[in-house]
């Protein structure tokens, strides 16, 4: 065995002996019936970076706080701790001569990690720092597990997301990330709600994984004794609002695949999607340029933004770019002049790109430009001039029906934003997803399945209409320079130990 593992396990047996007494600790204060675990609530009047932003205004005066005890100084009949809330850490100095001779006799046994109530007086010491004088201090909670310390933390990223609650205490810029997360949420829905947009829930457990291409996650229904599915998206559900007659819905929410994992990938993710009515694909350009600038701006305080030591200014307009044009400009082959499915699979060849001879020309494009093209798409940046094959949900373009009227928005060369002219001509989606049924049937797990309901609604009658979804999660990442999305996950998704 060497050193290191040496090492761990005198930390873990140390940490096995801390867990024993901390129990012990807690028998004690039991049998004195000052069983902490039996206290319902405290009345918190004050948290730490108020009293240190507005120290003139609260010198002198009483404070009624909570927190978690990270750290403790002892002196004689006089001691410090510093205690953490919910708005950083606030010294506090603890006398005891006011609380009492038992009270401080017990406050020595408290430990690091137990959370305290305390009430006192604003000062400031000879040192300068803003500090509680306490009068009253409870133990609220009894930490039975101790805090990582410094060395053995939580470095490892792993250990990070399983123990979140751990890593929200140690690691303060942390909450910053999760919370400037939730600011950026609320940003979004401020912009669509000033745009008029109704926000709406459709369903997550469903029968049929429409609207987009992936694999789904795959359940039973007891009761019903029938297969469902954990949605891909909410596209089609959201249309079918729009046929009923709510012109501009939004939704934002969790969307589910079971597909690979990586720093851009968790099977449960957070998405958004909004339909306009009598809009188009140039009116979602303007939604998404707008959007994400906008929140930046509100957010951050500026358009320019820092990624992982890459500059990127989201200020509009963004450059526009087509698919073929891209293939043109990096791979060196022009479409322009290639006109067959046969052609295009010699070049195809050429490429190595796999199963050249079951693809059409349009898939082709779009594996050209997805294995050569996306690592050059710094952005932002939209890519246009989709082909048919792999879009099924979207309208042809009245100049090239080989096309549809969409584009995906890319920024550090990932795809942050996609969005369509919605296809709602009935016959030709009815043909579409027979395509696509048949890719299913034939063992693509991500081709779309066929949605005789939706076809149904389209029949009703779908107005013209633009339609949008934004990755929340890979925005997010970009405005808090985070690294990997499960940084930006409260939990993401981990292999049980």
């Amino acid at each position: 065995m060497n050193d290191e593992n040496l090492n761990l396990a005198d930390y873990e047996q140390e940490l096995s002996e801390q867990r024993r007494i901390r129990r012990e600790k807690l028998a004690k204060l039991q049998e004195m019936g000052r069983n902490p675990y039996l206290i319902e609530n405290w009345d918190v009047t004050h948290h730490s970076g108020y009293i240190k932003e507005n120290f003139e205004a609260m010198e002198g005066k009483q404070v009624s706080m909570a927190g978690k005890i990270m750290a403790k100084r002892q002196m004689g009949k006089a001691s410090f701790i510093d205690i953490q809330d919910k708005e950083g850490r606030i010294q506090v100095y603890v006398r005891q001569d006011a609380i009492s001779k038992e009270e401080y006799e017990i406050f020595l046994t408290y430990d690091l990690g137990d959370i305290v109530g305390i009430v006192g007086e604003v000062f400031k010491t000879k040192y300068g720092e803003i500090s509680v004088k306490a009068t009253e201090l409870v133990l609220l909670t009894k930490a039975l597990q101790p805090l990582p310390d410094k060395w053995h933390g939580l470095k490892d990223p792993d250990l990070r997301y399983r123990q979140r609650y751990v890593d929200l205490i140690v690691n303060p810029e942390v909450k910053e990330t999760f919370i400037l997360r939730s600011n950026i949420i609320k940003e979004i829905r401020k912009f669509l709600e000033g745009r008029g947009f109704l926000e709406v829930d459709t369903p997550i457990l469903t029968t049929i994984a429409g609207g987009a291409n992936a694999r789904p996650f795959s359940t039973h229904h007891n009761t019903l004794d029938i297969e469902m599915k954990l949605r891909i998206s909410n596209e089609l559900y959201l249309k079918r609002l729009i046929v009923g007659g709510l012109d501009r819905v939004y939704e934002m929410g969790k969307m589910f695949r079971n597909e690979g994992m990586d720093k851009n990938h968790n099977p449960e993710f957070t998405s958004m999607e909004l339909y306009q009515a009598y809009g188009n694909m140039e009116d979602m350009i303007d939604i998404t340029e707008n959007l994400i600038s906008t929140v930046a701006k509100n957010v951050l305080g500026t358009m320019v933004i820092e990624y992982q030591g890459r500059t990127f200014d989201l200020t509009p307009p963004w450059t526009r770019l087509s698919m073929q044009d891209a293939v043109k400009k990096w791979v060196g082959v022009d479409f322009d002049t290639i006109n067959t499915d046969e052609e295009a699979r010699q070049v195809a060849k050429k490429y190595n790109i796999e199963d050249a001879d079951k693809l059409t020309r349009g898939e082709i494009i779009a594996e050209l430009f997805e294995e050569y093209c996306e690592e050059f798409l710094d952005g932002p940046i939209f890519i246009t001039g989709h082909p048919v094959e792999i879009s099924p949900l979207a309208k042809r373009a009245p100049k090239d029906p080989r096309i549809t009227r969409r584009f995906e928005a890319y920024i550090n060369t990932w795809e942050v934003a996609n969005a369509f002219s919605e296809l709602n001509d009935p016959i030709d989606q009815y043909n579409r997803f027979k395509e696509q049924q048949a890719q299913l049937e034939a063992g693509d797990h991500e081709a779309h399945p066929m949605d005789e309901d939706y076809v149904n609604a389209l029949e009703v009658g779908l107005p013209p209409t633009g339609g949008l979804g934004i990755g929340i999660d890979r925005v997010i990442m970009l405005l808090t320079n985070a690294p990997s999305i499960r940084d930006i996950i409260l939990f993401p998704t981990m292999k049980p130990l």
